[in-house]
């Protein structure tokens, strides 16, 4: 992974001209965007002092027309706009990181692999997602993209069927090859209960569904993750000091909750976000390093788990 100084170097010679240049195609999205606000107001308060009801569904008419054209046309610029910036600016961040990362925009991590991991007890029916990248750092394959994990239900309202969709998972979901040959499948999870409760949570730990509840005897790790495991013996083989520091210190450099899961030949790691990355602005100028050095951070995710989990070095039966 570069280093921060090859980032600005990259963003004050290249990055920042592609963005000033972008900022026209954003100002007229933004700019198209209030006026179709503007428009549709204008219209509902014309349609609410109207007292001719032929007039008023006339009004509703064009009013709807126009706004539907204005918001076509308006999302036609804007994944014009997206497409260059994924081109021109998150490529270029990701070919920094590393040049032999393979990157596609649009797509994602398939369901079959999300729901592979176990890490969430409820199943996913379909994924969207995009900023897909995969390669080969030293020995070990990986797999990464931003994910919306959903699932469905279907319930009968005035007898009409309604389908709701609901997302289990919203963030980065990455997996890689495991650097041990596992029998198993061991859960790392956030603690969210003893964080909450103390010692009165660990009672509230215990969840069959999963396996068996491990102890360990690092106070630091158990303080941010609760383990759960098929076999107690191959928690501690997983989870060595080593492993369980690295994890902890993953964890406190990108505070956010952090989902892990081994599984055959496999490491399945879930980060939580509530919000799109990778994306362009629209409300606020684009020309902004921070962004961009967010983005390269949020990326080098990918090299920081393999590397400090020392993924790399292969044990026993692995080449």
């Amino acid at each position: 992974m570069r280093s921060t100084e090859e980032l600005k170097h990259l963003y004050n010679t290249e990055l920042k001209d592609d963005l000033t240049g972008l900022e026209q195609e954003r100002i007229k999205i933004k700019r198209l965007t209030i006026l179709l606000v503007a428009v549709a107001l204008v219209f509902y308060i014309v349609f609410i002092n109207i007292k001719n009801q032929g007039l008023q569904y006339t009004v509703v008419i064009i009013g709807v027309l126009i706004v539907l054209f204005g918001l076509g046309y308006t999302v036609i610029i804007y994944f014009k706009y997206r497409k260059q910036f994924k081109d021109k600016v998150v490529s270029k961040v990701i070919n920094l990181i590393n040049p032999d990362f393979h990157y596609n925009a649009n797509r994602h991590i398939e369901v079959n692999d999300f729901n592979d991991s176990k890490i969430f007890s409820t199943k996913a029916e379909r994924c969207n997602g995009d900023d897909y990248v995969s390669g080969k750092i030293e020995k070990t394959d990986f797999k990464f993209s931003e994910l919306n994990a959903q699932y469905k239900t279907v319930s009968t309202e005035d007898g009409k069927k309604k389908t709701e969709w609901h997302s289990i998972f919203r963030g980065l979901f990455f997996h890689a090859e495991f650097n041990k040959s596992i029998q198993g499948t061991t859960h790392v999870l956030p603690d969210k209960a003893e964080k909450l409760l103390g010692k009165f949570g660990q009672k509230l730990q215990k969840n069959k569904s999963r396996g068996e509840l491990v102890k360990l005897e690092n106070l630091e790790f158990e303080k941010h993750f609760v383990v759960y495991s098929s076999s107690q013996i191959e928690a501690r083989y997983i989870l060595t000091p080593v492993m369980m520091e690295s994890m902890v210190e993953i964890c406190k450099k990108y505070g956010r909750k952090m989902y892990f899961s081994f599984k055959g030949e496999r490491v399945y790691c879930a980060v939580e976000f509530n919000k799109g990355l990778f994306e362009p602005r629209i409300r606020k100028s684009g020309v902004n390093y921070n962004d961009v050095e967010e983005m390269y951070y949020l990326f080098a995710l990918i090299e920081t788990i393999i590397h400090e989990m020392n993924l790399n070095t292969r044990i026993w039966t692995k080449d």
